[in-house]
């Protein structure tokens, strides 16, 4: 009978220690970067993610084929665009009946609105569009609410955290909630808050966005990735992003 209650405090205490890691502060992706890593990412004219956000920016006002820009809509600059409201996505909409990341709206706008070939979500152009955006709310609190509606869509991303991947046969939450803040190949693991992103990778060279981020994850761990722009992808934002609820963002950021 000792043995058994010993065993089971043993046992409520790891259980414990799980879920409070789990329930971790979040912690930017910027607080583990090398201090000249971190002057880079300050530096307008040093970060190279901000090649991505001026041709986010050409692209905003580039007229389409119907005679219409992104601006004609939303002001030069992007001025009448609401920044709190960038920060809030992943959204639910209520025309769709799903959620929709913030690419996803630039693709609604721009294939609806301003005409011309549809815009594909894993396009370079796409990605560029996101980054500008997102970038207008450089600063502001991630405030994804994830209740009511959203609020299955928020379980099926952290499932999808939470589940192990391809031969290697480890989940996320085993990297970057367990480890997070150790070292692995040579790199600091993360927690893998996606604030930064769309942000620029220093080890592949270019900047990706959350669901190309997490490609590269999943072919690390030897697993089939998602097609960009997935149903899955988008509950995986959902998630990730609501991980980062009271973070600001820093895109474009600069990550390992």
């Amino acid at each position: 009978m000792k043995k058994l209650i010993i065993t089971h405090c043993f046992t409520s205490a790891l259980l414990l220690l799980l879920t409070s890691a789990y329930a971790q502060t979040p912690k930017s992706g910027y607080d583990y970067l090398l201090p000249e890593m971190k002057e880079m990412q300050d530096d307008d004219f040093g970060n190279p993610g901000m090649m991505a956000v001026d041709a986010g920016e050409i692209q905003f006002s580039t007229t389409g084929k119907n005679g219409r820009s992104c601006a004609s809509c939303h002001g030069d600059g992007a001025s009448k665009l609401d920044t709190k409201h960038i920060a809030r996505y992943p959204v639910y909409s209520t025309e769709l009946k799903k959620p929709v990341t913030l690419r996803g709206q630039i693709l609604i706008c721009q294939n609806e609105r301003i005409g011309g070939t549809p815009m594909k979500y894993a396009s370079q152009e796409a990605l560029q569009l996101e980054a500008f955006v997102r970038r207008l709310a450089l600063g502001e609190t991630i405030d994804v609410d994830v209740s009511g509606d959203m609020s299955p869509y928020y379980d099926a991303g952290k499932k999808l955290f939470r589940t192990r991947w391809g031969q290697v046969d480890i989940a996320c939450h085993q990297c970057h909630v367990y480890h997070a803040g150790r070292t692995f190949r040579g790199q600091i693991l993360t927690q893998g808050q996606s604030n930064g992103f769309p942000g620029y990778r220093y080890t592949a060279g270019k900047v990706v966005g959350t669901h190309e981020r997490i490609t590269g994850c999943l072919n690390n761990l030897r697993a089939e990735p998602y097609p960009i722009g997935s149903d899955e992808y988008i509950n995986f934002e959902v998630n990730m992003n609501a991980r980062g609820n009271g973070l600001k963002i820093d895109t474009p950021g600069i990550r390992y």
